[in-house]
């Protein structure tokens, strides 16, 4: 399994955890009497879920597991490969820290957190479909 496979998986694993957790404090949250600005962390664990886990799972797995591009480079580039690891996991953290800064204190003009956010994620994208897109092909 290549390094960037175990990488992409672990730091899924993470963010399912991460997930989770803030899934649970969310939801305790007026159960527990706790402070109320907790509820913007739900955006936060729904995006690390469903991206951090689900969508980073999925890449991880194709990156590995689809045909080779070719004899010489089977996974196509895997300058691009990382450049989309980081990318992706750039824009989850600045979501992470993003999301409840915004939701917390709005006067502070913090939407460009958000925005470098979506941007990051999107140029991850884009090269996963680069660097995939030839790799799906007939027998």
């Amino acid at each position: 399994m290549p390094q960037l496979v175990r990488w992409t998986i672990k730091t899924a694993l993470i963010y399912f955890v991460v997930a989770l957790a803030l899934a649970t404090l969310t939801a305790l949250q007026p159960v527990l009497g706790l402070d109320p600005r907790l509820q913007a962390l739900r955006p936060v664990y729904l995006h690390y879920l469903m991206v951090g886990w689900v969508t980073q799972l999925i890449m991880g797995i194709a990156y590995w597991m689809f045909p080779k591009y070719s004899k010489e480079r089977p996974r196509r580039s895997e300058t691009v490969a990382w450049g989309v690891y980081t990318a992706l996991n750039a824009g989850l953290i600045l979501r992470g820290f993003g999301e409840p800064l915004v939701a917390w204190q709005p006067e502070r003009g913090l939407g460009w957190l958000l925005a470098l956010s979506a941007v990051c994620q999107l140029a991850a994208a884009w090269g996963f479909i680069f660097n995939t897109w030839s790799r799906v092909k007939e027998r």
